[in-house]
């Protein structure tokens, strides 16, 4: 199903996204789940939110990298994610915690619980990512 699929049918703009009827799209991560909630759509591209669940936890590190956005905020709702970030900052996040991160700002998610669910809102929805290099 389209992120089209979740733009409102009327002239109102709102965007209503129903649990009972997700719109699956995909993500960055094969071994995870994207589910949108409407605002690409809704917001012209201006915003995103996603749902992300994963049933598996991270083999690896994802390496360094930044996202080509203005901003990228997290909320957990489920499970723990741990990012690294410069200057051997490392942040565990669980359920009821919440992140911003700016637009490139190198980071590396380390290790994940297996199960896991947060919400994602990016600005703009179009969100980039580029492999960069370690932090000093």
């Amino acid at each position: 199903m389209s992120v089209e699929a979740s733009v409102p049918t009327d002239d109102s703009g709102i965007a209503l996204a129903k649990a009972d009827n997700p719109v699956m799209v995909p993500g960055r991560r094969s071994f995870m789940q994207y589910r949108e909630l409407g605002l690409t759509a809704a917001s012209g591209g201006k915003i995103r939110a996603q749902i992300t669940t994963a049933t598996q936890g991270l083999s690896e590190p994802t390496g360094w990298h930044v996202h080509l956005c203005d901003g990228q905020f997290v909320y957990m709702l489920r499970g723990w994610v741990e990012l690294q970030f410069a200057g051997g900052r490392v942040e565990r996040l669980t359920a009821g915690d919440s992140m911003y991160i700016p637009g490139d700002t190198p980071h590396n998610e380390i290790a994940t619980s297996d199960e896991l669910e947060l919400l994602e809102v990016s600005i703009p929805a179009d969100m980039g990512t580029e492999v960069c290099d370690a932090p000093d």
